[in-house]
C-alpha cells in the first residue's frame, strides 16, 4: 500500500496540520491524462508524463489531484468506456506506473482521486462480450439491460429514451445467424452499455474494484454519472421528449432515482474501513442543488460537484442567489459546498464569460477573449473566497480559452458524430496544455499532440507565465497560498453579505479572530467602493483609489 500524505508531510512547502475532514476546504485539481503531459512522444498524455509534472501541482498549491480515467479501454469515449477496471490502458502506461504516480504524489503532500465509471462499461468488457456470445438466454445478460423490442417483429426500441450523445438509447443485437435480436440500453454511446444495478453481481464487482484501488493507496473516487446507476422499474416510457442531456439540469426518468442512495451507503461503509480519510465525489447532474445535497448526507458521499454554480452567468444577483441556495442545501446535510467553474465536459469559463450568457455550456465561438479572461480571473478569486472546497481544471491556471476552431476532422467527441446529442464540442477544452514557449507541442511531449494546439499556445505556457507579474498562473499561485494561510478562507458554511452597489457581490468571512472581505464587480464599469482594509489580492489592477474596477474581484484583510 502506498503511504499517505499524512504519513509523509512534504519538506519543500509549509502546510498546516492535518485536521479531520481535509476535503471540506481542499482545492482539487483535475488532470485529464491524455492532455496533460506525454512522456513517450506518441502524442497522447500518460501516467509517467503526469508524474514528471507533479511538482507544478505542488507549487501551484493544490491539495489533491483527480485523474480522469486511465483504465484499459478502446477509447470510444476518451476512456469513459472501461473494458477492465483493474488494468491501465497501455496508451497511459502500466499498473506499476499508476502505483509510482500515487507514491510520488503522496511524497509531495498531494492526494490522488481516481475516476470510477459505474453506470456503464465498454462493449469490450468481458461480461458484455460473453453476454452477446451467449445469446438471449445467457445469464450474463441480466447484468446489463437487454430487452426485446416493440412492434410486430421487435423492430422498435423497448422505450422512447434517448442517449446523451444523441439518437435512441438502445441498440439492437444481431444473432450468430445474422438475424436481429434483443436490444440493449446505453444512455451514452452504443459502445457503453449500461449496467443493471439490480443484479447483485454488479454491486459485488464494484465493491471489489473499490478495494483494489484503495489497497493501492488512492485517496478517493470521483463517481462518473453518479445519478444514473439505478433505473426505474420496468423502464417505462418518458412520455415525451426525453433527450438525456446531462447539462441542462432538468428532471429525467432515467436519472436521480432514489435507489442510488442505497448503493452509496454501502460504498461509504466500505470506504470507512480504510484509514487516511478517503473520499467520494459525485458527478450528479440533478435538477436542483437540493437534490444534489441528498448525495452527501452523512452516511453517503463526501462531495458533489456544484453544477448549479458552474452554469450561473457572471451576474451579481444570480451568483448571490446560487451561493445562498448552495450553502443552505449543504448545511442542511452537514456537507461542505463544492465549487467548480470548468471541467472536461464544458467550455472553459474563460470562453463562456467571453460570450453573452444563455448560450449553454458548449460553445463554438471565441467571443471577446480579453473580456473572458478578465472575468474568469475575477470568477476564480470569487470562488476561492467562498466557504468549502474548490475544483480546478487543468490549464485554467494558465487562463487557457477553449479552442473553438478545431477542424471537424480532428474532433473525437463521440456526441459530435451523433445527431441531436450534446453539442459535441467538448474537444475544445481537451486540447493538450502548453508547458513551454516552443517545441513541437509546447512542452506537452517530444512530438505532436492528439488534438492540434493553437499557434499562440506558447505564450500561455507554464514557463512563459512563471515569475511574470500579473500572469494568470501567478495569480492562481498567490490565491492558493493566501487561501491556505488565512483562516477565514476555505472551510466553513456561511458568508456575511455586505451592502454593495448594483452589480457588486460583497461578503465578509471571519475565523480565529481574523477577517476577509471579498468584493466582485460583475459590471463593465468601475463602481465607487471604499476599501474596507488592506488589499490581499486582486484579480486585476486597482488603478484608482475609491473604485472597484470592472469585472474584478478583490480580497481585503479587515479588522
Amino acid at each position: 500500500m502506498s503511504p499517505h500524505p499524512d504519513d509523509h508531510p512534504p519538506q519543500s512547502v509549509t502546510r498546516t496540520a492535518v485536521r479531520p475532514g481535509w476535503w471540506t476546504e481542499a482545492v482539487i485539481y483535475q488532470v485529464y491524462p491524455r492532455s496533460f503531459a506525454d512522456s513517450d512522444g506518441d502524442g497522447m498524455g500518460d501516467l509517467p508524463g503526469i508524474r514528471s509534472r507533479l511538482p507544478h501541482l505542488r507549487d501551484l498549491g493544490v491539495d489533491a489531484v483527480w485523474l480522469s480515467p486511465f483504465y484499459a479501454s478502446p477509447q470510444a469515449d476518451a476512456g469513459y468506456d472501461v473494458a477492465d477496471y483493474r488494468a491501465v490502458d497501455p496508451v497511459f502506461g502500466t499498473l506499476a506506473d499508476a502505483e509510482a504516480l500515487i507514491a510520488d504524489a503522496h511524497a509531495l503532500g498531494l492526494r490522488i482521486i481516481v475516476d470510477l465509471v459505474p453506470n456503464h462499461s465498454s462493449h469490450h468488457h468481458d461480461w458484455f462480450r460473453r453476454a452477446l456470445a451467449g445469446g438471449p438466454d445467457s445469464p450474463l445478460r441480466r447484468r446489463y439491460h437487454f430487452r426485446p423490442g416493440r412492434g410486430a417483429h421487435g423492430e422498435l426500441p423497448p422505450n422512447d429514451w434517448e442517449s446523451v450523445f444523441g439518437g435512441p438509447a438502445w441498440t439492437r443485437t444481431t444473432g450468430p445467424d445474422g438475424t436481429p435480436g434483443d436490444w440493449y440500453l446505453h444512455l451514452f454511446a452504443p459502445e457503453q452499455p449500461d449496467f443493471n444495478w439490480d443484479h447483485p453481481a454488479v454491486a459485488d464487482e464494484f465493491r471489489s474494484v473499490l478495494r483494489f484501488w484503495l489497497d493501492l493507496g488512492v485517496d478517493g473516487f470521483r463517481i462518473d454519472v453518479a445519478h444514473g446507476l439505478v433505473k426505474p422499474p420496468g423502464l417505462p416510457d418518458a412520455g415525451g421528449p426525453a433527450q438525456a442531456r446531462l447539462l441542462d439540469g432538468g428532471a429525467k426518468p432515467f436519472f436521480d432515482q432514489d435507489g442510488v442512495h442505497a448503493v452509496y451507503r454501502s460504498w461509504r461503509a466500505l470506504l470507512d474501513e480504510y484509514r487516511g480519510e478517503r473520499i467520494f465525489v459525485a458527478e450528479a447532474w440533478t435538477p436542483t442543488v437540493e437534490r444534489a445535497a441528498r448525495y452527501v448526507r452523512p452516511d453517503e458521499l463526501h462531495q458533489a460537484f456544484n453544477f448549479s454554480y458552474l452554469t450561473t452567468p457572471w451576474d451579481a444577483s444570480a451568483l448571490r442567489a446560487v451561493v445562498d441556495r448552495s450553502l443552505d442545501a449543504m448545511r442542511a446535510v452537514g456537507a461542505p459546498t463544492t465549487w467548480v467553474l470548468s471541467n472536461h465536459d464544458v467550455t472553459r469559463h474563460a470562453t463562456r464569460y467571453a460570450n453573452p450568457p444563455g448560450l449553454g455550456t458548449q460553445l463554438r465561438t471565441a467571443g471577446d477573449r480579453r473580456l473572458g479572461l478578465r472575468r474568469a480571473r475575477a470568477a476564480t478569486l470569487l470562488m476561492l473566497a467562498l466557504p468549502g472546497s474548490a475544483y480546478l481544471y487543468q490549464g485554467e491556471e494558465l487562463g487557457l480559452p477553449d479552442v473553438v476552431d478545431l477542424p471537424d476532422e480532428a474532433r473525437q467527441d463521440p456526441s459530435f458524430f451523433r445527431a441531436s446529442g450534446q453539442d459535441g464540442f467538448r474537444d475544445g477544452c481537451r486540447v493538450p496544455i502548453p508547458w513551454t514557449e516552443d517545441g513541437p507541442s509546447y512542452g506537452f511531449g517530444p512530438a505532436g499532440s492528439w488534438l492540434p494546439q493553437p499557434a499562440d499556445w506558447g505564450g500561455l505556457s507554464v514557463r512563459a507565465q512563471t515569475g511574470a507579474a500579473g500572469s494568470t498562473l501567478e495569480l492562481y499561485r498567490s490565491a492558493l497560498a493566501t487561501r491556505r494561510a488565512h483562516p477565514a478562507l476555505g472551510a466553513g458554511d456561511r458568508v456575511d453579505w455586505l451592502d454593495a452597489p448594483p452589480g457588486v457581490l460583497a461578503f465578509r468571512r471571519e475565523a480565529e479572530g481574523r477577517a476577509v472581505v471579498c468584493a466582485a464587480n460583475t459590471t463593465g464599469a468601475p463602481v465607487p467602493w471604499t476599501a474596507p482594509g488592506t488589499p490581499l489580492l486582486s484579480s486585476g489592477p486597482l488603478p484608482v483609489a475609491g473604485e472597484l474596477p470592472p469585472d474584478t474581484t478583490v480580497w481585503w484583510s479587515t479588522p
